[in-house]
C-alpha cells in the first residue's frame, strides 16, 4: 500500500467525520469512520520529516498551511461547537518539532522531556487533537521501523487517550461510546502495517489544498440545508 492509498483513505474518512459534525450534527457511524483519519495522518507526517530533503522548508510549508486552514477551521468548528481552537495543521508543526526534539538532541531523557513539554503546549494552546495527537506523531517516528512495537505502542495511546476521556468527561458509556472510537482508531494500524514504503501517485499538496477547501464547503453547506 502506497503513501498516496494511505493519504486518499485519511482524505476521505477525515471528510465522513466533518461532514456528520456539520451537516447531520449528532454523533454516528460516519465519526467512528472518522476515527480512522488522523493516525493516518499523523504516521505521513512522521514519513515525511524522515525523508524531506530540506527540513526548514518542510517546516515553513506546514506552519503556511495551518495559518492559511485557520479561519476555515474556526468557520467549520462554529456549526458544532466553540471554534476556539487551532487546527491540524498546527498540531502536525508541534508534532514535527517533537520529532526534531527527539531526533536531535543527544541525551534522549532531555529530548523526551522537551518532547512532552511540546505536547502539554499543545493542550494549553488546544490545538486539535491536544497532546495525544502529538504523542502519537512521536510514536510513528520512533518505531517507524519496528512495526510490531510501532503497532503496541500506538494502539496503547489509543486506548490510554480514550479511557482518560471516559474517566474526565463521564459523558457517555465505555462499552457502547468509547470502546467503538478506540477499536476505529486503531483499524489505521492495519493499513499502516501494508505500507510498502513508495509515494505512489504523485500528489504532494492533495491534503494541503483539500483541508481547507472541505471545510469551507462543509461550512457553507451547513448554513445551506439550515
Amino acid at each position: 500500500m502506497s503513501s498516496f492509498v494511505i493519504k486518499l483513505i485519511g482524505l476521505c474518512t477525515m471528510f465522513c467525520d466533518h461532514f456528520n459534525n456539520a451537516v447531520i450534527g449528532h454523533f454516528s457511524y460516519l465519526n467512528l469512520i472518522g476515527r480512522i483519519a488522523f493516525p493516518l495522518f499523523a504516521f505521513q507526517l512522521s514519513q515525511s520529516y524522515t525523508h524531506t530533503k530540506n527540513l526548514t522548508k518542510f517546516l515553513f510549508r506546514l506552519l503556511v498551511f495551518a495559518i492559511i486552514s485557520q479561519a476555515p477551521f474556526m468557520l467549520f468548528l462554529s456549526t458544532y461547537t466553540s471554534p476556539l481552537a487551532l487546527n491540524i495543521g498546527f498540531t502536525m508543526i508541534l508534532g514535527a518539532l517533537a520529532i526534531l526534539s527527539f531526533d536531535k538532541i543527544p541525551n534522549k531523557f532531555l529530548g523526551l522531556s522537551v518532547c512532552a513539554l511540546i505536547s502539554i503546549l499543545g493542550e494549553i494552546i488546544n490545538v486539535d487533537y491536544g497532546a495525544f495527537g502529538i504523542i502519537l506523531i512521536l510514536l510513528f517516528y520512533i518505531f517507524r521501523e519496528k512495526k510490531l512495537w510501532l503497532t503496541i505502542s500506538t494502539a496503547s495511546c489509543i486506548f490510554i487517550n480514550y479511557t482518560i476521556s471516559f474517566f474526565v468527561y463521564h459523558g457517555a458509556p465505555f462499552v457502547t461510546y468509547y470502546l467503538p472510537i478506540i477499536l476505529c482508531s486503531c483499524i489505521p494500524l492495519i493499513f499502516i502495517s501494508l505500507y510498502n514504503g513508495k509515494r505512489g501517485l504523485n500528489a504532494k499538496y492533495l491534503f494541503y489544498i483539500f483541508y481547507p477547501v472541505h471545510l469551507l464547503l462543509l461550512y457553507f453547506l451547513h448554513y445551506f440545508i439550515q
